[in-house]
């Protein structure tokens, strides 16, 4: 695959895994907001979990997870469905690995808001819910999409578990960062140093963009 195809494949993956994740870290990010004690604590260190561990640990939980032994993997296999060095297995791991860090920021972008709003909108009439979507969201848009930026960024240089459950296929699996490491391994190093520049360009844009917001959000919130 040359250099432009590895391009496509990561930014694909990545944007796709990032999209997976923004609904599922929302809506527990929402849910930790309101909570406290025990049970948000619980909840939110099993979230971030995946921010501490070592790749390669969770690569061999999912591998375990979508493996034929497995009951999911079973189910899957039955109704012909691969999962295991596939692109979607890329997308899976890319996806477990950026979600605690987009937890993380979606938490800390409502935490911002002023929760008086959200109590007036419910002395109003509005639910939860509706208090939450009309008048939360809106206050935290700024921190909410620097969350998915960096995550979109994290996805881009996953290695550790995607190269456990996809493996490293050219032209089907392979990513970014998984060729900087073949071509070093193979001695292409002015190769995997243009690689590296590539990498550098996107996550640099990507985390200028959201320090940007995330600096709006915290004026605001001051």
């Amino acid at each position: 695959m040359n250099d432009i195809g590895l391009i496509r494949l990561t930014l694909e993956i990545a944007a796709v895994s990032t999209i997976v994740i923004l609904i599922p870290a929302l809506m527990l990010a929402a849910w930790s907001w309101r909570r406290s004690g025990a049970s948000r604590a619980i909840v939110d260190a099993i979230a971030l979990l995946p921010l501490i561990l070592p790749p390669t640990a969770v690569g061999f939980v999912l591998l375990q997870v979508l493996g034929r032994r497995s009951a999911i993997g079973a189910t899957l296999q039955r109704i012909g469905i691969d999962i295991l060095f596939t692109p979607s297995a890329a997308v899976i791991a890319a996806a477990v690995m950026s979600f605690p860090l987009t937890f993380v920021m979606f938490r800390s972008a409502i935490e911002s808001t002023d929760m008086r709003y959200f109590q007036i909108a419910r002395t109003l009439g509005a639910t939860p819910a509706r208090a939450f979507l009309r008048v939360t969201l809106p206050l935290a848009w700024r921190g909410l999409v620097a969350g998915v930026l960096l995550a979109f960024c994290r996805a881009i240089g996953e290695f550790g578990a995607t190269v456990m459950i996809a493996g490293n296929i050219p032209d089907r699996t392979q990513t970014l960062s998984m060729a900087i490491y073949q071509r070093v391994e193979s001695g292409r190093d002015a190769d995997a140093g243009m690689l590296v520049v590539y990498v550098v360009l996107l996550a640099l844009s990507s985390l200028i963009a959201s320090e940007l917001l995330t600096s709006r959000q915290r004026k605001r919130a001051a």
